[in-house]
């Protein structure tokens, strides 16, 4: 079989594959190797490629194919390089993490394994996840499949790029401010940034402790489905998770009962520095849903304006606390210095890239005596506002439709030298991780080749109608699954 043969399919098709013994794991698994191998320089969506160990345990399970196969059995995964994995290089994308290697699983990766997935191997990322582009990453930027003068959005750029050229079935990133959501928007994949605490974060190197979320990334929203069956669900290794049972399929309404319900749509999401073409195609879909008899309502969402700003002060302090241990004494990078305070200057230096220190660098400012009632303390009260701002608007609606970002993706020379530009790119990604909400991105049409994205938004730990309603969606747009050519002339 060729690689292709799988742009339409599902983790329920590669299963009926299994079981008709028309492939086995290992002939999949080396599929995906070959086709990452293909894509090593053109997209660069891997940092670290699990060969060795993915074919020997594809080889295990050809040769004791059980008679009922669990959720994952037999299929390739790809991880962000944030997430731990046993045995397994983990570098945030940095260079202070360069050769670490975790002696322990995450809980998510434990899920995993345990519903039988192979673990592919690392993706790229923005260094420790602070970046819209994947061009922060020290080991080299990922380039978008569709167009690899641009981004793949980022800080999950790695993960939306491997699974969009098809690299990878599906893989897990990390979704802080829409780190999930806007890669999988500019890569015409589905990513799913579920409520806050439904996932365990044990294992997952910190960001922002407040905001960051395992997300999922996958080609279809069925599988999306499965993914967070399996990772979801309390974890005592975490204290911030949830103590709720896992997601089941069951909390999905059926098709008659997404007819039921309402949607709302924020006007402040649609402002003037929104690109037409993704106007256009949101209030196509709108239309669509109108004619069949969904309900359609204007919400406000009136401290929309300040979520941008808000979080970037939360997130950086809390960064900033985050990434203090890294300082050459326990593990990680160390650069030895003619006394500990010269070590600890040299370390954090040499290990860590501009953007990290830019952000380590507000963080405490905010942080810092006299400064932080004026800039953190407000930060965290627009936070409480933006949150009762949903809980208003999820008072006359079931669900939120947006745009997932606000513009194509983009050339890194136009916003890369303007960090405002580049941080507006959050602007419709960030309000609802602020208030914890779950929300997934859908690809909603092409415009010249280019994917355009629609963000759903519900409430909290309601992902069943979220997900319902992006099953309606999907089915109802019936777009084909990305799967770009790797031509060099693209690049030029």
């Amino acid at each position: 079989m060729k690689i292709e043969e799988f742009r339409d399919f599902s983790i329920g098709d590669y299963h009926r594959l299994f079981k008709d013994k028309e492939i086995s794991p290992l002939e999949l698994v080396n599929l995906f190797l070959e086709r990452i191998k293909e894509g090593e320089d053109k997209i660069h969506a891997f940092l670290f490629v699990n060969e060795e160990k993915a074919k020997d345990e594809a080889q295990k399970k050809a040769e004791n194919l059980p008679d009922e196969l669990p959720p994952l059995w037999g299929l390739p995964v790809a991880i962000k390089d944030n997430i731990c994995t046993r045995g397994i290089p983990t570098t945030c994308g940095s260079k202070m993490l360069e050769n670490f290697t975790p002696p322990y699983d995450a809980t998510v990766v434990e899920r995993l394994k345990k519903a039988g997935a192979i673990i592919l191997g690392k993706t790229n990322m923005d260094e420790f996840a602070m970046g819209s582009s994947t061009q922060t990453s020290a080991f080299g930027p990922t380039y978008n499949p569709f167009d690899r003068r641009r981004v793949p959005g980022g800080s999950s750029g790695g993960s939306a790029a491997s699974v969009c050229s098809l690299e990878a079935p599906f893989a897990l990133g990390s979704d802080t401010g829409g780190s999930v959501r806007q890669p999988a928007a500019f890569c015409g994949v589905v990513g799913l940034r579920p409520t806050y605490g439904r996932i365990s974060r044990y294992g997952v190197v910190s960001f922002a402790s407040s905001l960051d979320q395992v997300g999922l990334i996958t080609r279809k929203v069925e599988d999306a489905i499965t993914l967070l069956e399996v990772v979801s669900g309390k974890d005592d290794k975490d204290s911030t998770c949830a103590p709720y049972p896992p997601f089941g399929r069951s909390e999905i309404p059926a098709p008659e009962e997404i007819r039921k319900l309402k949607v709302g749509v924020p006007r402040e999401y649609f402002p003037s520095g929104l690109e037409k073409v993704i106007k256009t195609k949101i209030q196509e879909v709108l239309e669509k849903l109108k004619e069949e008899e969904i309900e359609i309502v204007e919400v406000s969402l009136p401290h929309t304006s300040y979520a941008l700003e808000s979080y970037y002060i939360v997130a950086a302090a809390e960064a900033s606390s985050n990434l203090a241990r890294y300082d050459g004494v326990v593990y990680g990078l160390r650069v030895e210095g003619e006394n500990l305070q010269d070590m600890y200057f040299k370390t954090r230096t040499l290990g860590f890239g501009r953007e990290v220190k830019k952000r380590i660098i507000l963080g405490t400012y905010a942080l810092s005596s006299g400064y932080y009632d004026e800039y953190y303390l407000k930060g965290m009260k627009v936070r409480t506002l933006v949150r009762q701002d949903f809980e208003e608007a999820f008072g006359k609606c079931d669900l939120l439709i947006t745009p997932t970002t606000p513009s194509l993706p983009f050339f890194p020379e136009k916003k890369g030298r303007d960090p405002y530009e580049m941080y507006l790119n959050d602007m419709f990604t960030v309000p609802s991780a602020m208030a914890g909400l779950p929300s997934l991105s859908l690809n909603c049409g092409y415009d010249e080749g280019l994917p355009v994205g629609l963000q759903i938004i519900g409430r909290p730990f309601e992902e069943g109608k979220l997900l319902g309603l992006a099953l309606f969606l999907e089915k109802l747009l019936a777009l084909p699954s990305p799967f770009p050519l790797f031509k060099e002339d693209n690049n030029e």
